[in-house]
This record gives C-alpha cells, structure tokens and sequence, in this order.
C-alpha cells in the first residue's frame, strides 16, 4: 500500500514501474480463471507433455520428462495454463504451461480469464498463495489442498499493460536463473567425468582396510557438541536442519561419537542413496551411535577418497557388498573389502586438485544462483499485493 498527496491509502503495491499510477482492483481466483475440466486422449500426449505431480519440479517453474504416459484420460491442458499440485502444497509445484498437454487429477489446471495468463502464474508463485492454502490442506501423509478454498483467494491486480510489464521482468530474471541452473549442472556432470576417467584408474590395487581404519570415540562426559547427521546433499549437517518437524538426539549423549576434521561418517542403512560425508572444518560434532566413523591411513588423501565415494566404480562395487532384506547395509566390513586403485600422494594430490577446482566453480555460480532467486522472491512479494 502506497499513500497519495492527500495522504489516502492506495491500493498499490510497494515497488512498481514509475510510468503507472493506477490504483489496483481487488479480485479472487475464481474471479479471472476458469478451473479446466477437459479431457484428452493420452495416445495424444507426446513422451514430455503428460504432468503428474511426480515430475513437477517444487519451488520453480518447469518440470521433468516423464517416463511413462499413462492409459488414463488425463485433464487437458495449454499454452499459458496455470498447473497447481494439490499433493503437499507446501512444495509450491505450480507450473505455467508452455505446451499443449495432459495432467493427472492430482493437478489443477488453471485457466487465465481477463488477466495475463504469466501474471497469473506470478501471483500464483507467490509466497502468498500457499500461505493461504495450507490451512485448507486435508489429510496427513499425503495431504491436499482444496480448490474451492483456491479459487477464493484475494488478490490484488493493475491494469493489463502493468501486468505485462511486471510478467516481463520476472520471466527475463526466470530465464536467467534456467540460464544459470544449466551452468552449474554442465559444471555437475564435467566433476562427474573428471572422477570418472581419473579415480581409480591409475595406481595398484589395495582393499580399502589397508587405508582405513574405525574410529570410535564417545561423547563420555555428554558435553554439548553440536548434534549432526549426514545429508546425500549437503554432507554433515545440523540434525536440527535435517529434521526441522522433531527432535531426533536422546537427552543423554554421551554414547554418541564423535567426529573431528577429516573424520568420515556414515549410515550403514542409508550409505546406498550417497549419504556418507567427510567432515572438513576443524570443528567437533557428535553423530549417533548408529553411524560407522573412519578415518584414512598415511598414503591415502581424505580428499581423494571423498571423491572417490562419487565415483561409479565405488556405487558398483557397494551395491555388490550390501546386506540384508528389508533395509539394505553396507557394514564397515563390506566397505573394508572394496579394492579401489591407489597412486601415490602426488598423484592423488593433482587429481584432487582438479576436481576441487571444478568443486569450487559449482559453489560460487551455486552462490550466483541462490542470490538470483532471492531477488525472485524479494519481487514477488514486493511488486505484487
């Protein structure tokens, strides 16, 4: 809201082009979209054009290939409409069509009626909207939102040339954050290559239990280290990061371990989906009892082997060692077998230097990115009401 010279409130938002003056109209969804109910043919759909809400991708517009087009009418879609996952509306799968298509029932589709379709989609996007949505959500594994409650969502709306012009900014600043999600996964498969083509293939054989050895020391005196678990994404972590809805750590933690600089971690049961880590700072923490801790031996660089658990031969070479029937393990003894080629330091010391350069690339434009989608949302919620 914006006051004028006689100190009126305006219904205007707080950033906005200085070529327009007009004070917005107040509607609700149902007022400018029309819910489509349509259905097509899935023969008709191509390999890429049926949404489910699997393969929409959360927080950011466009989705992924799907892999399988289903037998089942799916709901029609176009150009311009607005796809809204009613599954967990908390993941924000909103998604403005690009292309003729077919959805499953689990997404709204939206059509723009009297507005801008992409301003639609905008205001849609916005933090907003699923503000007003959750408290509508039924169920509780799978819980769903509720159209009729979305369609009477208020907001506020200019007139069509400032929709266009506000629709334009945010989708050159969209493509510019595809532009810059394609740089760093070009950076994410040059690692992978780099790691493909030189760990592991120079150097004898040895089995990792010449290299490493367990470490298993306790949080005795239960002093207050920081509790951490381990991320497929982001390594060790704050456990209060990791499980933001629960306390996991018991109140007495003195039989937890643990874990100083260039200590590995990891959960035998959850080793399969990549999360083992390395701690790199100088920084203590503890992790639970359940995790396997180690460490390397002189001759092997920590670093080389972090970058060696990336690699496809390590993957190959675990799955092959896992146990179990219902949760699949890889025990420290299984790891201890896996014979894994090691050259001498200098040359762990050139591969490892490659790589971290490469590793150092993705953080910053990974950087880059992050502060191109914070001045997303900052206008988003400062350019809309």
């Amino acid at each position: 809201m914006a006051d004028n010279k006689t100190n009126e409130i305006l219904n205007v938002p707080n950033l906005r082009f200085p070529e327009f003056k007009e004070e917005w109209k107040n509607v609700t969804l149902k007022d400018v979209s029309i819910v489509v109910s349509e259905k097509i043919e899935s023969y008709l759909l191509g390999l890429n054009n049926y949404i489910s809400t699997e393969n929409m991708r959360p927080n950011f517009g466009g989705v992924l290939p799907s892999e399988k087009i289903p037998t089942i009418k799916a709901t029609k879609f176009e150009e311009g409409d607005i796809l809204v996952s009613n599954i967990r509306p908390y993941l924000k799968k909103i998604w403005n069509a690009d292309r003729l298509g077919g959805c499953s029932p689990d997404v709204f589709v939206f059509r723009a009626n009297n507005i801008s379709p992409t301003f639609l989609y905008y205001e849609l996007a916005n933090e907003r909207f699923i503000n007003y949505v959750m408290p509508g959500v039924k169920g509780v594994k799978m819980p769903r939102g509720d159209k009729k409650q979305m369609l009477s969502f208020k907001f506020s709306i200019p007139q069509k040339d400032e929709q266009v012009a506000i629709s334009n900014l945010l989708r050159k600043l969209d493509e510019r954050i595809a532009t810059q999600n394609r740089i760093i996964e070009d950076l994410k498969k040059l690692k992978f290559a780099i790691i493909h083509q030189t760990i592991d293939m120079a150097g004898d054989k040895y089995s990792l239990s010449t290299f490493i050895e367990q470490v298993s020391e306790r949080n005795r005196n239960n002093l207050p280290f920081e509790v951490l678990s381990v991320s497929n994404k982001f390594g060790f972590v704050s456990q209060s990061e990791q499980f933001e809805d629960r306390e996991i750590a018991s109140a007495d933690k003195s039989n937890y371990k643990i874990v100083g600089k260039d200590v590995f971690a990891y959960n035998p049961a959850r080793i399969n989906i990549g999360s083992i880590a390395r701690m790199k700072t100088d920084s203590q923490g503890i992790v639970s009892p359940m995790y396997v801790c180690f460490k390397v031996k002189e001759g092997l660089l920590p670093q080389y082997l972090e970058y060696y658990f990336d690699s496809t031969q390590f993957h190959n070479e675990m799955n092959k060692r896992l146990e179990g029937s219902v949760r699949l393990c890889l025990l420290f003894d299984g790891l201890c077998n896996i014979k894994v080629r090691i050259p001498q330091t200098k040359v762990q010391q050139k591969i490892v230097n490659r790589i971290t350069s490469i590793s150092l690339k993705i953080d910053l434009e990974t950087k880059i990115l992050c502060a191109l989608q914070k001045e997303r949302n900052a206008l988003l919620q400062s350019m809309f009401i």
